[in-house]
């Protein structure tokens, strides 16, 4: 049994890394990386592997910055404003995917602290989403009929930089009392209408496992509850955190989804897959929530290779989140029509699982609104136009309540020209002509 994480406050005045030594070590084959090595010289195989270790090793203070880029006493000053204002955290795993050649690689800017936090502070809204307006009991938001969303604590193994709960983080890091959680399940239990439930945080799965198996337990007592979600981002950032153990007690607590949140290709690694795997060989389906963001995944390449790699592990593409506008993470954001360009060029060039709901979180607790391409150009009571994903224009006879009538010769546009799919229809008809 792995050991169990404490429940301990940030802090942020600890002891920088140790940068001496000279083993190196491959991590058990995994991808090298000179600056984890350098900071965990004398780390082996097991610890690697052992997620405790890997929380136990976190980056969090400023310190630790210092050991990564030499900083000048200036620049540890602000960084120190930074950080105490919005704390960070990254795992050895996760600091080993950085290609430290490439200031503006996307697993980096996801996850060390930026100077444009603080730059960007007065832009935005503290809670976008007005989940705060929404709240029934300590950490139960309750906007739409039929679900709950709870925040059980505000830990998580990683601190993403664009997050859109970053208010919490000047809480420390804590998890709710039995008390605060009961009360939560007391609230659904007195609500009828609530079948669902989506449990996050913070990161839900950086509980104990004795507290979590608790808490869904007592959930399950809940009579009208259909179905239970878990929010995490542990598959990403910390994939050894999926035991078998902590598989086997979720699988216990059925129906129950994961959603998680990959955003960039390079974050699907063996490791990644072998969590995922763990998860859904327990019964449990697992889909993708990634959100848009500048400079990282908005580009039709990246989000088609990201969504492709998500495929091959069998997880869903579920949602494309546009970025929240919440406060320190403005940089981060993109035009609502980028998003749109994305799912426009991927809509019929991939398969439908590949492509995600791109949707916005609507400001002031509108809940999410999906957008997508306008495919829809006309309509009247009996008849549709439609375009397809190639251009090609397309009049669609629609029935309706009434005596029915002889549809009108149907004139659809053809394919265009310049469609790959033109080109293999001229191809077969020359193909067909030649002699057998």
């Amino acid at each position: 049994m792995r050991r169990q994480m404490k429940n301990t406050t940030l802090t942020q005045e600890e002891e920088p890394p140790s940068l001496q030594g000279t083993q190196l070590f491959d991590y058990d084959c995994k991808p090298s990386n000179s600056i984890v090595r350098k900071l965990w010289p004398s780390v082996t195989a097991d610890d690697w592997n052992d997620w405790y270790w890997q929380l136990s090793n976190r980056l969090r203070s400023v310190y630790a910055l210092s050991a990564l880029f030499d900083l000048k006493p200036q620049h540890i000053t602000k960084y120190k404003q930074l950080i105490d204002k919005y704390h960070y955290s990254i795992t050895p795993y996760y600091l080993s995917l950085i290609d430290w050649t490439d200031p503006n690689d996307p697993i980096r800017q996801q996850c060390i602290p930026d100077f444009k936090e603080i730059d960007y502070v007065s832009v935005g809204d503290k809670d976008p989403l007005a989940e705060e307006d929404d709240t029934q009991v300590a950490g139960l938001v309750h906007r739409y009929p039929d679900r709950v969303l709870m925040l059980v604590t505000n830990s998580c193994a990683v601190y993403c930089r664009h997050c859109t709960r970053k208010r919490i983080w000047q809480d420390g890091e804590s998890i709710r009392s039995k008390k605060e959680l009961l009360a939560m399940v007391n609230y659904v239990r007195g609500v009828p209408e609530v079948r669902e439930v989506v449990i996050s945080g913070g990161d839900p799965l950086t509980l104990n496992i004795e507290t979590l198996d608790w808490f869904l337990g007592e959930l399950r007592t809940v009579s009208h509850l259909e179905v239970i979600r878990i929010g995490t981002r542990i598959p990403v950032v910390l994939p050894m955190r999926i035991t078998d153990e902590l598989a086997g007690m979720l699988s216990r607590h059925r129906p129950l989804w994961i959603n998680t949140q990959f955003n960039h290709p390079r974050e699907v690694t063996p490791e990644a897959q072998e969590a995922c795997d763990k998860i859904l060989r327990a019964g449990i389906p697992v889909s993708n929530q990634s959100v848009l963001l500048k400079g990282i995944n908005d580009s039709v390449e990246t989000m088609k290779a990201l969504c492709h790699a998500l495929q091959r592990i069998m997880v869903r593409p579920y949602y494309l989140y546009q970025c929240d506008p919440v406060k320190a993470a403005e940089h981060f954001r993109t035009s609502i029509w980028k998003g749109i360009e994305i799912i426009e060029q991927m809509r019929g060039f991939t398969g439908g699982l590949c492509v995600p709901t791109f949707v916005v979180d609507a400001p002031g607790g509108g809940g999410k609104i999906p957008l997508q391409p306008f495919y829809l150009l006309s309509a009247a009571e009996d008849e549709v136009t439609l375009r397809n994903y190639e251009g090609m224009i397309i009049r669609y006879h629609n029935p309706i309540d009434k005596a029915p009538r002889p549809a009108r010769p149907a004139k659809n546009g053809k394919v265009p020209v310049d469609a790959a799919r033109y080109k293999r229809r001229k191809e077969k008809t020359l193909f067909s002509e030649r002699p057998q």
